[in-house]
């Protein structure tokens, strides 16, 4: 655990070096583990695993703003495969694409080329911002995709917790002219399925209970940022582009909300999704087991269904 913290310590450090804003670390896995042992004292933090078949190439620049360098981690096989650009959480404030290493590890050894992205928190930069930097990961990955072994007609946008969120809102903003930012060689950030992990798709909903994190990201309260709080709920943006999604959620109803009328409009559409359920989880369950296994099975089946994977 000692070398996880330390991990931890140097990512901010680093990020630190390169600009003058300060880094929220209270959003680990160790963290977690801590405060949910008491509650489930069954779990256990996962651990990374040895898969040989993987190849992983780290602090990759994939975009450069005002000076500051964006980074993302890949790993891929040699074989070319279906890309999954993974998101992680923290609030929009805290969280760092290291915490996503082992799920990317887990999933690339199953025949996906996996892309954990950093993207601006909300000490830096407020919305949308960190959406755009998804996007612009999405474009990197498109234009380089013979080095890291990618078909780009088969792209899933998966996030956890604000992560989802923030890939339910970019999966649902596919050819829609004020998201789409095509200036890395007019190359789109289209993608073709979505995996939301106990992420909300509605900031204002009888569901939410979203408060002073959400208002930090988006610029102010509510009250303040009507518009705004709308414009970034992805269940603004459902129509006949959404591509099929996958829903991965907790037993806490605050990180559904929204979903169900999602499904509505996208039955509507006869657009494909599922919902995954996990009964007495806590919400960041992607870090634990029982619930991380689950989590990978569930999304291995939902893409290999929707990329016609044998």
């Amino acid at each position: 655990m000692r070398k996880s913290l330390t991990i931890v310590f140097l990512i901010s450090f680093a990020v630190q070096a390169q600009t003058n804003f300060s880094i929220d670390t209270s959003y680990t896995p160790e963290s977690l583990y801590h405060k949910e042992i008491k509650n489930y004292p069954f779990i256990t933090l996962i651990q990374p695993k040895n898969h040989l078949n993987v190849i992983a190439k780290k602090n990759i620049v994939y975009y450069q703003i005002d000076g500051r360098e964006l980074h993302l981690d890949a790993f891929y096989t040699n074989k070319k495969n279906p890309a999954i650009i993974i998101l992680h959480g923290g609030g929009w404030k805290s969280g760092n694409k290291s915490q996503m290493e082992i799920f990317a590890q887990e999933m690339a050894s199953r025949g996906f080329s996996c892309f954990a992205i950093e993207y601006r928190l909300s000490q830096e930069a407020k919305y949308p911002a960190g959406v755009f930097d998804a996007k612009k990961a999405i474009q990197f990955i498109k234009i380089n995709a013979k080095k890291f072994q990618t078909d780009t007609t088969k792209i899933a946008i998966l996030g956890c917790s604000s992560g989802g969120q923030m890939a339910a809102l970019i999966g649902s903003t596919n050819n829609n002219r004020h998201f789409e930012n095509k200036s890395l060689n007019k190359t789109t950030s289209t993608v073709h399925a979505i995996i939301d992990i106990d992420g909300i798709v509605a900031f204002k909903h009888p569901e939410s209970e979203e408060g002073s994190a959400a208002a930090e990201w988006l610029g102010g309260s509510y009250e303040q940022q009507p518009d705004i709080w709308k414009e970034a709920s992805a269940l603004t943006h459902i129509d006949k582009n959404t591509p099929p999604t996958l829903f991965i959620n907790s037993s806490k109803k605050r990180f559904h909300a929204g979903r169900n009328d999602m499904i509505a409009i996208l039955n509507q559409y006869k657009i494909y999704n599922e919902v995954k359920t996990l009964d007495n989880s806590p919400h960041s369950f992607w870090f634990l087991n029982p619930w991380f296994d689950q989590t990978i099975i569930t999304t291995t089946q939902f893409l290999n269904k929707i990329f016609k994977i044998d």
